[in-house]
């Protein structure tokens, strides 16, 4: 039986000394097929999804959230101009390519299983992704800069997109303590593993209890993060993790005396500030 530590490097040499996978083509071709109905799934709900008429739920893959965030996530629809095309894109290539990684870890002659698997924490539902060689891993698609953290072991010192948390949730659904992400670079199709410590993993109890205490009472939880300066012009923006987010405009619709987000059109890019005190000389953009 493969070991998960071997995972990596057994992917890359079946596609790098042309000695094949070690399944046979039967084996392979079955997976595959599995594997081309997922990714048709994905092509087909790109078009067809209508986001405009989501209806918002707790889940697994979103109690990582900041509390606020994850309140409005729950409560509000984000701006439509929030999500362009190219967004769209981006997350289809995504989940496409995570469905290629599982293939090759199957083709590789490691053991995948429990693939979707539902998982229920605290009344929460989830869908894990897979058990690799007998451990629960979350596939992850990342940038450059995501792939970084997942490569250098860095996730649990700066995980603004709350995978930890997520991970923790569906080892706790499942009564396990051993889980991990296998991570790919949407740019330059490099694999990194990270096995997860139980002692790094989150108290998904408390987080769900939480959130849950502050929808019943429709109170908004204290915001993520504060602003910063906005060079030395005194003026002060959105951090970067408010930056992203799609409700930024609700979360800081105080900002500037009422007015709400000022949105300037920098030459390095939009800069989103929260306060006002000199004018910049760049266009405004609404």
């Amino acid at each position: 039986m493969k070991k998960l530590s071997s995972l990596i490097e057994d992917i890359y040499t079946i596609l790098q000394d042309g000695e094949g996978s070690p399944r046979s083509d039967q084996e392979l071709q079955e997976f595959a097929e599995e594997a081309g109905k997922n990714i048709a799934g994905h092509l087909v709900n790109a078009i067809k999804e209508d986001r405009s008429n989501r209806k918002p739920y707790l889940r697994i893959s979103n109690i990582g959230k900041p509390l606020r965030q994850l309140w409005y996530d729950l409560k509000e629809t984000p701006r439509v101009d929030e999500m362009k095309p190219h967004d769209q894109i981006r997350f289809l290539y995504g989940h496409i390519l995570e469905d290629i990684v599982l293939f090759l870890c199957y083709a590789s002659g490691h053991e995948v299983t429990e693939q979707q698997k539902e998982v229920i924490v605290e009344g929460v539902v989830g869908h894990k992704d897979c058990r690799i060689d007998g451990v629960t891993i979350d596939v992850k698609s990342a940038s450059p800069y995501g792939f970084k953290k997942f490569k250098d072991k860095t996730l649990c010192e700066d995980d603004p997109f709350g995978y930890i948390s997520q991970l923790s949730g569906y080892l706790k659904g499942e009564g396990d303590t051993k889980g991990g992400f296998l991570a790919i670079d949407k740019s330059s199709g490099e694999l990194a593993l990270l096995e997860v410590h139980p002692m790094e993993l989150h108290d998904v109890k408390t987080k769900i209890e939480t959130i849950k205490s502050y929808i019943k009472e429709n109170k908004k939880p204290p915001r993520c993060y504060s602003d910063v300066p906005h060079g030395k012009s005194g003026n002060r923006q959105l951090c970067t993790a408010c930056r992203f987010c799609a409700f930024k405009y609700s979360c800081w619709d105080d900002c500037n005396a009422g007015v709400g987000i000022r949105k300037f059109n920098y030459n390095n890019g939009i800069s989103y500030l929260t306060e006002v005190q000199l004018e910049p000389k760049v266009e405004e953009l609404k």
